[in-house]
């Protein structure tokens, strides 16, 4: 039976609002931004897996508006130039959160695919943020540093975790029937 449209969005807004609580479960969260979460990414790869990589950006970029939302108070709070805060919302946020969208990719690939799908996304995401530290955020490296080296060894200091708990947690779900077919339902 094909999903109606009405299906895909109830989906799609359930699986961001899942993604967004879960995105202010934090496991520690670092003093410039950035923190490991319980899983947060892993609700918004889904989308991506079940109904491909174009949806799952336009779902992923959504989420990256409703980051920004939530994190607007903090972040203006930083003192930064308008120049700084605008590239920090492109890089940080929207391209960042929108390239978790990549995770469906390879969706067509049984579990191999999928895990190829979500480790991409989340490199996608550290590049985002890499650039971001060493191109806005430079000015906040500690003396001695390079700022390419400290943007890598911040960034990848909760990206990596991230990554590594969002992988545990797919290949959690995806041992389960239920979840193979809900990923597989709105590819028939």
């Amino acid at each position: 039976m094909k999903e109606t449209r009405t299906g895909r969005l109830v989906t799609s807004a359930v699986l961001l609002a899942l993604a967004t609580v879960l995105s202010l479960i934090r496991v520690y969260k670092l003093p410039l931004g950035g923190s490991v979460t319980l899983l947060s990414m892993l609700p918004v790869c889904l989308l991506s897996i079940r109904y491909g990589a174009g949806w799952g950006m336009l779902c992923s970029l959504l989420y990256g508006v409703i980051q920004i939302a939530l994190s607007f108070g903090e972040l203006m709070s930083w003192g930064m130039s308008a120049g700084t805060w605008a590239g920090c919302l492109l890089f940080d946020y929207l391209l960042a959160y929108g390239s978790l969208g990549a995770a469906g990719l390879f969706r067509r690939h049984s579990a191999g695919g999928i895990a190829a799908g979500i480790g991409l996304a989340m490199v996608l995401r550290l590049v985002c943020h890499f650039i971001s530290g060493t191109i806005f955020f430079a000015v906040w490296c500690p003396a001695g540093w390079n700022a390419a080296l400290y943007s890598l060894c911040y960034n990848g200091s909760y990206m990596l975790p991230e990554m590594v708990f969002t992988m545990l947690g797919a290949l959690a779900l995806f041992r389960g029937s239920r979840t193979r077919s809900f990923l597989a339902g709105a590819r028939s």
